[in-house]
């Protein structure tokens, strides 16, 4: 086994709520007075950070917080519309099986996590840090590496955008990043030290390495 602990992201890593972020972005934009997406820009807004978007957008940080509750009131309104994608509830019990600690870091809600997740699945994850600030996430990924006593190099945090990456670097723990998420694979690939999953089953061979190859 190449790491005893994984820290997933949640929203475009385990569930696609990319769609639902699109049908409600602009509604926020108008109550937050700030600068509306238009389709035809959503590839070249996907290429970029979180700190580049805000510019663009015209965006000052300390809306962000507001913001980002909205958002979450707003899914957990209509949460019936967010799914997993499909084969996350095997990867999630495959990892469990084989003695890997699971936690879920996010901005998100632990309650809209949890409720998309089903009780099935919520209860294989042994940690969740949500409502987590949009540049916040290294100190969650502290806590959490601290409380299971695993090492940085034991770790592989797996999220889908350049402030996930930016995160796990910060506490050198592996990095892994999912090419179906919200950031556009174009924009993952420049960074060399990014593990790139193209599917679930890459994150259980990188995750789980001989220990897989080994099963019957």
């Amino acid at each position: 086994m190449n790491y005893k602990l994984v820290i997933f992201d949640f929203d475009g890593t385990l569930a696609d709520s990319f769609p639902y972020f699109l049908r409600t972005i602009n509604t926020l934009a108008i109550h937050y007075n700030f600068k509306q997406v238009e389709l035809q820009h959503i590839d070249q807004l996907r290429a970029l950070d979180a700190r580049q978007m805000m510019k663009l957008a015209k965006l000052p940080a300390w809306k962000i917080p507001f913001i980002a509750r909205s958002f979450i009131r707003l899914m957990a309104r209509d949460i019936d519309q967010i799914q997993l994608f499909a084969g996350v509830p095997a990867l999630l019990n495959q990892l469990t099986n084989e003695g890997v600690q699971l936690a879920i870091v996010s901005s998100n809600s632990e309650a809209n996590i949890r409720r998309v997740l089903g009780p099935d699945n919520a209860i294989l994850i042994q940690h969740y840090a949500c409502g987590t600030a949009l540049f916040g996430k290294q100190r969650k990924f502290k806590k959490v590496m601290s409380k299971y006593r695993v090492k940085p190099s034991e770790t592989l945090c797996i999220g889908d955008e350049i402030r996930d990456i930016d995160a796990a670097r910060k506490v050198n723990a592996a990095i892994g990043a999912v090419s179906w998420g919200y950031t556009h694979v174009s924009a993952l690939k420049i960074y060399s030290d990014v593990i790139l999953f193209d599917s679930l089953n890459d994150i259980l061979a990188t995750v789980l390495g001989d220990h897989l190859q080994n099963k019957p």
